[in-house]
């Protein structure tokens, strides 16, 4: 299975505040969605991932009510040599639910994991 990439999106303009560990086992922070935007990027290379894993401002939906919210595009590496695309082959958003993760990682965490294969193909 290749590399997975991931694009996650945050909108600045939205308003509201979430109460969340930005790191597994860190104490809870009251965030905005600009604070989110700073602490995935900070998170992305505390861990080396520059090249993985993207952060960038722009509509991740959810404007209906405060946010702040977060979107992630799954892309797969391209092999060496090639160019890469972008078609998305999975996404995941976090649409008035980031204040239910454990922290604000499990974005990065849970979307750069390759899933199971299904057995029975």
């Amino acid at each position: 299975m290749p590399e997975r990439l991931l694009v996650v999106t945050v909108c600045p303009q939205e308003p509201g505040v979430v109460r969340l560990p930005l790191t597994r086992g860190g104490r809870p922070e009251r965030v905005d969605a600009v604070g989110i935007i700073a602490a995935l990027r900070a998170l992305v290379a505390a861990r080396g991932l520059e090249g993985r894993v993207s952060v960038r401002e722009g509509c991740a939906g959810g404007c209906g009510r405060p946010g702040p919210n977060v979107s992630v595009e799954v892309h797969a590496a391209a092999p060496p040599g090639r160019r890469q695309d972008r078609v998305a082959i999975d996404w995941k958003t976090y649409v008035y639910s980031l204040g239910q993760l454990d922290c604000l990682a499990t974005i990065i965490d849970e979307n750069l994991r390759t899933p199971p294969t299904r057995s029975g193909r």
